[in-house]
């Protein structure tokens, strides 16, 4: 019997990536391969496996990467090899996205497929913008349109009289273009020109321009504000309720730009808090996180782990390669025995929470030296035996100091920081074109990999208002050792700390 695989076709939503469902999650997860269109957030192509295909097949009105044929031929070929092919269509996948051709052609030709809805565009823009599709008071019915037809087809389906006498609210799609030819149309066939309009460019991203004006002035308002496609045009009194009703674009780090550097695991959280802030978030990780190139000296200190007095965490990162190493000789964490855990930084202490580890020694700064400064004043470390278990390239000075107060230390290479060049979600690309206004950066090596990866003097030429912001004392040196100005440090030097940051300074 053949094996062939399936495909999903699933609407990715609008442009928002916190608007995709948990079923097109899961589907981007499952995928062998994955198709997508140029609509579709690139920060959803993170949640794809690392051996995943990846294939952009985007449209826009003038330009395409991939025929549609091809693109039926294309889903229909990979699903033939036996593989699970995720289908991401930007919005709703039957809501004027193709989807229902595409799930034609895979039905003649025996392939299976599931359809996973989408938020559209049509309901989510609007919403973003402020803009009630209906209102008790003001609209008790919306409809759909398309502005942008088959070309192919002759001469409209669009029946424009019914859409002008009709008494709720008109949402158009794609019709940017022919927005002149559209508000002609509706006013010929009986809609009053002070009628209110809105259109909303690029909805529920930051990137979400709004203008609003009238059947009369919209063709004026449009060109005077050089508004482009994608957008959705909205016709009626709802329109009128955006003055008290938006939201999105008041807050207070929407439209700036903000590029994540942290490695592609750790970027989340981070990435999480900026788009809650309304920021254009670039997600550029510069580092991945590697086994250490000899992970015998570690192995070894693990099984023997009960002659230390101390073990020393110096990053999340480090617990997480420690523990690693660790599950993998001892079933239990009993096992560790009475040694004691020193950390800097809550995120840190956090992952031993999660282990349920008690911290017994932490400063109130997250730096080495105020680890140092609390072991002088708390601990007689006069032959204590201590573990420290961190990156290849971390700072020695720590280690050095601990054995200056009599310790008797072994740091060890956990795990390794190297650059990673992979640019899956076109970021890197997009910021060499578009450039950005701030930079963060979470740790020397970030820093480091960074100027390897890009031509910094060439982006800092391109970008004069590029502000970096750096979560530390030592993540600052680096950037400063590495030709960059920085603008400001975070007080507190977490992830939280840095977004305070970012907000003081989106502010001024």
């Amino acid at each position: 019997m053949k094996i062939t695989g399936k495909v999903y076709l699933v609407g990715a939503g609008p442009g928002d990536p916190g608007l995709l469902t948990l079923r097109g999650l899961e589907c981007i997860q499952r995928a062998d391969v994955l198709v997508y269109d140029n609509l579709v957030n690139p920060l959803l192509l993170r949640y794809a496996r690392p051996d995943a295909e990846l294939i952009f097949a985007g449209k826009s009105a003038k330009k395409h990467t991939l025929k549609q044929d091809e693109t039926n031929a294309l889903l229909i070929a990979k699903a033939r090899e036996g593989k699970i092919v995720t289908r991401l269509k930007g919005g709703d996948p039957f809501v004027f996205g193709r989807g229902g051709e595409e799930a034609q052609e895979l039905g003649e030709a025996g392939i299976h497929f599931e359809i996973v809805p989408g938020i559209s565009s049509a309901i989510a823009a609007p919403a973003y913008a402020g803009i009630p599709v209906t209102h008790r008071a003001v609209a008790t019915a919306f409809m759909v349109v398309t502005g942008h037809e088959d070309p192919t087809k002759g001469e409209s389906q669009v029946d424009w009289k019914s859409v002008a006498q009709f008494s709720g609210t008109r949402v158009i799609l794609m019709g940017v273009e022919r927005i002149g030819e559209i508000i002609s149309q509706l006013i010929n066939y009986g809609m009053t020109p002070d009628t209110p309009v809105a259109m909303v460019h690029r909805g529920t991203t930051p990137q979400q321009k709004t203008i609003t004006g009238t059947l009369a002035t919209m063709i004026e308002v449009a060109r005077a504000a050089e508004f482009k496609p994608p957008a959705i045009t909205i016709i009626g009194e709802v329109v009128r309720l955006r003055e008290s009703l938006q939201w999105f674009e008041q807050r207070p780090l929407f439209g700036k730009r903000i590029v994540v550097t942290r490695s592609r695991e750790q970027a989340s959280e981070l990435t999480r808090r900026l788009l809650e802030l309304g920021a254009d978030v670039l997600e550029i990780p510069t580092i991945a996180i590697k086994p250490p190139k000899d992970s015998a000296p570690l192995r070894e200190a693990v099984q023997s782990i009960g002659t230390y007095d101390w073990l020393v965490f110096t990053s999340p990162n480090g617990v997480d390669a420690f523990f690693c190493e660790f599950f993998a000789h001892h079933d239990d964490i009993r096992d560790l025995g009475g040694l004691k855990i020193a950390v800097i930084g809550a995120a840190t202490a956090q992952k031993l929470a999660a282990l349920h580890l008690q911290v017994d020694l932490q400063p109130t700064e997250f730096t080495g030296e105020a680890l140092l400064e609390t072991f002088r004043k708390e601990v007689s470390c006069e032959n204590l035996k201590f573990l420290l278990p961190r990156a290849d390239l971390a700072d020695e000075k720590l280690a050095r100091c601990l054995e200056e107060l009599g310790g008797i230390v072994d740091d060890l290479d956990a795990y390794r920081t190297v650059p990673d060049p992979d640019d899956r979600t076109g970021h890197r690309a997009r910021l060499l074109v578009e450039g950005a206004d701030i930079i963060t950066f979470t740790s020397s090596s970030t820093v480091k990999n960074f100027c390897e990866l890009l031509d910094v003097p060439e982006l800092l030429k391109k970008c004069p208002g590029l502000r970096i912001v750096s979560i530390g004392p030592q993540t600052t040196a680096a950037a400063k050792a590495g030709g960059l100005s920085v603008a400001a440090e975070a007080k507190e030097h977490t992830i939280p700390g840095l977004v305070e940051t970012l907000l003081r300074l989106g502010a001024g």
